[in-house]
């Protein structure tokens, strides 16, 4: 007799085969984890918390000085994160961006196929695959020094609406809307594709310098926000319960993150506050992104918002456990398992 697990029970194939697909545009970028002190970053004079961009020379440096200290290399960059989080509960996802004709960017296409993620990666005859250093203090504060190198070689003219076909969300980074000319053909394409948009405002320094360009797209093609709670004050200047609500007022979802004390998600009049789960933090990298992967694999299968919030809190909560952001098999099945129980009883009830 064939066994059949409880996950596939209430996931049935004919189930997968409804799920809605997420496409993700973002920088490619292999994050390289560094655990350093509060004096090591004040040397270094980047603003804890922050997003830096640096030369190469400036990234060769760094690594120079922390030659001595331990590291862990993943394949990362912040949608990047989300698909693989999507992919690795069972979501059908891909991913574009753009990486070197090397080494690195090898290994950066063969980790996405690895984890299921359908790769479209365009390839840099100038730059080196880029790369970002991750500063964490002991307190689990991550501060990001990023090389692009050929991820800031894609442009406008590289998106093309062919990539868009059969994939019904869309997601983007914040880090990209520097370059307006890239995130507005993106965005549009993705909305004549039928697509939902959805984006992660990824730093609150990044959302102070395009404040206003910020501002007029979510007005007119984002269907989902996400933002953490400095992210959120510097688009609204609101606490967060203010600001989910007024960011609600700009598009259809809006998720306000707030680290230990959970998150606020909202639609429309309706607004949850999903508690943290209690867990002990060793470093916060990835756990936004893995929070957005988690609530849109959870949205692509049909959950309300809610349901979606408690997902993502779920995954970003299993991620500041470990160093990294690549969960182990036993905890993404965990996490799949739970999924499964929630589909069960969305069964239940609609029946």
């Amino acid at each position: 007799m064939q066994k059949i697990s409880f996950y596939n029970h209430f996931y049935p194939r004919e189930r997968h085969k409804t799920m809605k697909k997420v496409l993700g545009l973002g920088n490619a970028l292999t994050d390289m984890l560094l655990q350093v002190s509060e004096d090591d970053l004040r040397e270094l004079g980047f603003p804890k918390g922050s997003m830096n961009l640096i030369s190469m020379e400036q990234a060769e440096q760094i690594q120079m000085r922390f030659a001595s200290v331990r590291k862990h290399m993943v394949a990362g960059g912040s949608a990047s994160n989300a698909i693989n989080t999507i992919a690795a509960l069972g979501g059908k996802a891909a991913f574009i961006g753009k990486i070197g004709n090397d080494e690195v960017g090898d290994f950066y296409r063969e980790d996405m196929i690895k984890n299921n993620v359908k790769p479209i990666l365009l390839t840099s005859n100038k730059e080196m695959s880029g790369c970002s250093i991750v500063l964490i203090t002991p307190d689990g504060e991550r501060t990001f020094a990023t090389y692009l190198g050929a991820a800031s070689e894609m442009q406008a003219d590289d998106i093309q609406k062919e990539a868009f076909i059969g994939y019904d969300i869309f997601h983007i980074e914040g880090y990209l809307v520097q370059n307006h000319a890239l995130i507005e053909k993106a965005i549009r394409l993705a909305k004549e594709s039928g697509c939902m948009v959805s984006l992660d405002l990824a730093s609150y320094n990044v959302v102070n310098e395009n404040h206003l360009f910020l501002k007029e797209l979510i007005r007119q093609y984002v269907d989902i926000v996400f933002a953490n709670e400095d992210e959120s004050f510097a688009y609204t200047h609101l606490n967060p319960e203010e600001s989910v609500a007024k960011i609600a007022e700009q598009c259809d979802i809006a998720v306000v993150k707030v680290g230990k004390r959970g998150s606020y998600v909202q639609q429309g009049s309706q607004r949850y506050h999903i508690g943290a789960i209690t867990t002990s933090c060793t470093d916060s990298t990835g756990a936004g992104d893995l929070y957005a992967g988690g609530f849109l694999h959870a949205l692509s299968d049909g959950f309300d918002i809610r349901r979606c919030g408690e997902i993502g809190t779920i995954a970003a909560g299993r991620v500041v456990e470990i160093v990294g952001t690549k969960l182990s098999e036993e905890t993404w099945d965990e996490i799949r398992r739970i999924c499964a129980l929630y589909r069960g009883f969305m069964m239940k009830y609609n029946n």
